[in-house]
């Protein structure tokens, strides 16, 4: 192997104190294995993991534990054998010291693995294999922010990628992990790199790293003897080891603005990345644990330590001898852009490289901020060639458009500029503050422009459902009027059968006002029954007066009513009291209604239900006797069977198109909905073509002899009680009646069940299967538990719809729900 000696200069850059050689000394040692495991559920970059264990549950090493949660996602393994006592918020290594969801395991101290699958020759596996070893074993980038490598390798480019990068810079002082790790396991980082490039196909591999490594130089040469890989050696400058600016020392070619290093044919990867890839595909070992840097002057014996995932940074700082009177803060990373922890409990995770624990004196606190002096030394540090300065002031005035325009998001806060600058000005924190408003107000744009086109978008479909109602309304009246017109000239062609008799006009007025003062007569009579007082004795009896002078008159026009008048168009005597018999025993019926829908009657009510129903009886068998006692003559005037057939046909089939319409409006229609939709359409179907046949049969003159139907239909009429008899057992049931009344509704539901058999049979109609479902009553207790899951279910799918749902009020908003399913399982099997 031939290493390649071309490289480029970044521009800017700084050359702080490196103080690597504390660490850097001794070989990697193995951590200790601690009591208890935290897990945090979010060690990446994208959608933390969902669990996949329950608390209680014993679990093994390498055991996965949490899934990932959508593409861009990592799934967490368990990093030794033990028991989960705790699935829930946890501390988490941020600079804010707020809680994280995670997941708690107690080791058990046996450290047992579960079955692993490893692969000597991963050359024979497909490329789509080999990604999803790596997507199962939970790996992400180790050097950086912690992109999910699978996700990385799975995205396709518009262009081929040429060239793969292995980065070993490690620029940042104190931090030696990689340093080490290429020193003692060179063999495994080539064989990773072979993965790789079996998966990119680069035209090239190039290993980036800085000439303060020698160590590791040597290491890498020796492992790289028979491969084509280039190590290309560079001199130490910070920040190097920035993926942008590797590619131009390693290339010469700059990443544009705004774009990823795969824009331009180019894949980077850490070198600790790629060994976790050669574990997990060459051994079948998830990603459980990491190299990471224990330095600082706080602790005894600075060094490097192969740690699981998980531990508590207390752990290992206590396995190196920390002295926490030295100790003036700890942090996460390096000097530059690490992160200050504000407590020793949280857990180790997968991008934790360094834990740095300094004296007062050898990291001092920085001095307060003065006014920036205008000198330019921090344009002169950036090696992204940005104005410091004026982001600096562009962030002070919120001018975002100004940030974006000068490329804010370019900047990798790497702090050479705050490093430099001699009024010691926060600069980093100011850039970071200033991305996160703009990223807020960009989702905030995002929502209210998705908004406003729901918006449009309703009000464009009312538009369109007003324009069709508007067309229907027109057909109407145009139909409306096309018949108004055909009715004018059938009434011109036969003006003496169309004239009706003024005497007529009079006559019906009169029977209106004299049935008018019967009611109002009932009404008073009936009142003066519940409240005997003067003033309703006297109104009744100017009603009774009223309703002798409207009979009387009524008597006196049908008198004096013209003998010639049309006989054809008078309805039979028997008709007339065969109507009034109908009428009389349907209004009785709806009385008896009425006040069977009381819940609580008092003694009145009740007396006068029970009077109704006396009359009801009575009703009845004068209706049966007047059907019984009418006139064959009426058979003449009778209206055939057909015409009846006709006419319910033709209401069935509107009624049945006014619920497809109905179903129609629906603008998200579910299953049971469509299916309900289906069904009705297919009954259309059938009804207009049951019209289309009862239209071809009235054509056809009935002869006369023929038997006309009976005017009440015994089988509809027991279908008609079936479903009031059902109607008052359902609510009765929901008013909470006593058992020996709902005894005898259901009886009642029995025995019209019973008689709509009869009637069937009667009608050489096959009679259905009887089913009945007897519902149990639902407690108090079960009705308040299924209320809270189904608030609970809604609490959670309205987080979950929020992009901007903090995850603790997702998890808690899971835990309410699990709980009351929990409580609500309970009191159904008890």
């Amino acid at each position: 192997m031939t290493a390649a000696v071309k490289t480029w200069d970044i521009p800017g850059g700084i050359h702080p104190p490196e103080r690597k050689t504390l660490s850097n000394r001794t070989p990697i040692q193995v951590a200790p294995l601690p009591k208890r495991l935290i897990l945090p559920l979010a060690q990446h970059i994208g959608a933390p993991a969902e669990p996949c264990v329950a608390v209680g549950e014993r679990v093994l090493k390498g055991q996965k534990i949490a899934d990932a949660a959508g593409f861009v996602s990592v799934a967490v393994h368990a990093p030794t054998s033990g028991t989960v006592t705790f699935i829930g918020p946890q501390p988490y290594p941020h600079a804010s010291g707020m809680l994280a969801p995670a997941i708690v395991i107690e080791a058990d101290g046996l450290d047992q693995w579960c079955a692993l699958e490893p692969c000597a020759d991963f050359r024979s596996l497909a490329p789509q294999a080999l990604l999803a070893k790596i997507r199962d074993a939970g790996i992400n980038g180790l050097g950086g922010a912690g992109f999910p490598t699978a996700v990385k390798l799975t995205a396709r480019p518009l262009q081929k990628i040429h060239t793969l990068i292995l980065n070993g810079t490690e620029c940042e002082p104190y931090i030696t992990a990689d340093d080490m790790l290429m020193r003692e396991r060179a063999s495994e980082l080539v064989s990773g790199i072979d993965i790789l490039a079996q998966l990119i196909q680069p035209d090239e591999v190039l290993i980036g790293i800085e000439d303060n490594k020698p160590e590791a130089i040597a290491a890498l040469r020796a492992a790289l003897s028979e491969r084509a890989y280039q190590l290309r050696v560079f001199p130490t400058k910070y920040p190097s080891g920035g993926e942008k600016q590797l590619i131009q020392i390693l290339t010469g070619r700059e990443v544009p603005a705004g774009g990823l290093p795969a824009d331009i044919g180019i894949l980077c990867q850490n070198v600790g990345t790629a060994v976790a890839i050669h574990d997990a595909v060459v051994l079948g070992k998830p990603l459980i644990a990491r190299i990471t840097t224990l330095t600082g002057e706080a602790l005894a014996r600075p060094m490097n330590v192969e740690a699981l995932i998980g531990t508590p940074v207390q752990d290992l700082l206590a396995f190196a001898g920390l002295d926490e009177q030295k100790l003036d803060r700890l942090i996460m990373g390096g000097p530059m852009m690490g992160v200050t922890l504000p407590a020793l409990d949280v857990p180790l995770i997968k991008t934790s490289n360094c834990l740095l624990a300094p004296t007062r004196s050898e990291l001092p606190p920085p001095q307060p901020a003065l006014p920036c002096i205008r000198c330019g030394d921090c344009a002169l540090a950036c090696p992204a060639s940005l104005l410091p300065q004026q982001l600096h002031f562009f962030a002070l005035g919120q001018e975002h458009e100004q940030l974006k325009a000068h490329n804010l998001f370019d900047c990798i806060e790497c702090g050479a500029c705050a490093y430099v600058c001699p009024s010691s000005i926060p600069l980093v924190q100011y850039y970071r503050a200033a991305k996160a408003e703009i990223r807020e107000l960009e989702q905030k744009q995002q929502k209210a422009e998705h908004s406003k086109q729901r918006f449009e978008l309703r009000q464009e479909r009312l538009r369109r459902e007003e324009e069709r109602k508007e067309a229907e309304r027109k057909a109407r009246a145009e139909k409306a009027a096309r018949a108004k017109a055909a009715q004018a000239e059938a009434a011109a062609a036969a003006p003496v059968a169309s004239a009706a008799p003024a005497v007529n006009e009079d006559l019906k007025r009169l029977k209106i006002e004299a049935s008018m003062a019967q009611v109002a007569l009932k009404k008073a009579e009936k009142q003066l029954a519940q409240h005997d007082t003067p003033e309703l004795q006297a109104q009744v009896g100017e009603l009774r007066t009223t309703l002798e002078t409207a009979q009387k008159a009524l008597a006196d026009a049908q008198a004096a009513a013209p003998v010639s008048a049309p006989a054809p168009a008078a309805k039979p005597a028997g008709d007339e009291a065969l109507k009034k018999a109908k009428i009389e025993a349907a209004m009785l019926k709806a009385k008896i209604r009425k006040l069977e829908k009381v819940e609580t009657p008092d003694d009145a009510q009740q007396a006068e239900l029970a009077k109704l129903r006396e009359q009801q009886a009575k009703a009845e068998k004068a209706l049966a006797a007047a059907e019984s006692s009418a006139p064959a003559a009426a058979a003449a005037t009778t209206k055939p069977a057909g015409d009846e057939a006709l006419k319910k046909a033709k209401i069935e089939a509107a009624m049945l198109k006014a619920q497809i319409r109905k179903l129609e409006k629906l603008e998200t229609p579910d299953d049971a909905q469509q299916a309900e939709l289906a069904k009705l359409r297919e009954q259309l179907t059938a009804a207009e073509q049951a019209l289309a046949t009862l239209e071809q049969q009235s054509a056809v003159p009935v002869p006369a002899d023929e038997p006309v139907k009976a005017e009440i239909d015994p089988l509809k009429k027991a279908k008609v009680e079936l479903a009031m008899k059902r109607a008052e057992l359902k609510k009765a049931e929901k008013a909470g009646a006593d058992e020996g009344e709902l005894s005898r509704l259901r009886d009642a539901l029995a025995a019209a069940e019973q008689t709509l058999h009869g009637a069937e049979e009667a009608s050489n109609k096959p009679a259905p299967e009887l089913v009945r479902t007897d519902k149990r009553p639902v407690d108090e207790a079960t009705r308040a538990l299924k209320t809270e899951v189904a608030f609970a279910r809604a609490d959670l799918r309205k987080l979950e719809r929020d992009e901007s749902a903090a995850a603790e009020a997702l998890e808690a908003a899971r835990t309410r729900l699990a709980e009351a399913e929990l409580k609500l399982a309970e009191q159904q099997s008890s």
